[in-house]
């Protein structure tokens, strides 16, 4: 019987490690460094999840609202930029940087935000520009 519990315990195991190895993927296969984006809008959704969070934003542009998904660091790396899981919440008004997927949708992998409060914090990004001095300046819609 101890047997069939470790058995069953490792099967686990290893089921989990190759669920949450196929859902990370790579910066350069879902995002373009080379296409940066400054969205301001009003946060609709928080994931603090693993492995990543996901931030949804209204943003509205001469479209009218816009709906985008914006992915940040896993909650762990968040933790060590200063981010808490009530750092932004459903209404907060935000400005995100970060790097346009490829596929043109609108989703976007955060480098850096500018929460409520002012502070310009990092996104905990796998991509290009995670390190050094939090930007939340630059970029284009």
């Amino acid at each position: 019987m101890g047997c069939r519990l470790i058995v069953a315990g490792l099967a686990l195991w290893v089921g989990l490690l190759v669920s949450t190895a196929s859902a990370h993927h790579s910066f350069a296969a879902q995002y373009d460094a080379n296409q940066q984006v400054t969205l301001e809008g009003t946060i609709t959704k928080v994931e603090w999840m693993n492995p990543h969070a996901y931030f949804y934003v209204d943003v509205v542009d001469e479209k009218g609202k816009v709906n985008w998904a914006v992915e940040g660091g896993a909650p762990n790396v968040l933790y060590r930029e200063g981010w808490k899981p009530t750092s932004l919440k459903q209404g907060d008004k935000v400005r995100i940087l970060g790097s346009r997927a490829k596929n043109g949708s609108n989703l976007v992998n955060a480098l850096s935000f500018q929460l409520p409060d002012g502070r310009c914090v990092f996104a905990g990004t796998s991509g290009p520009g995670g390190t050094g001095t939090p930007n939340c300046t630059v970029g284009r819609r």
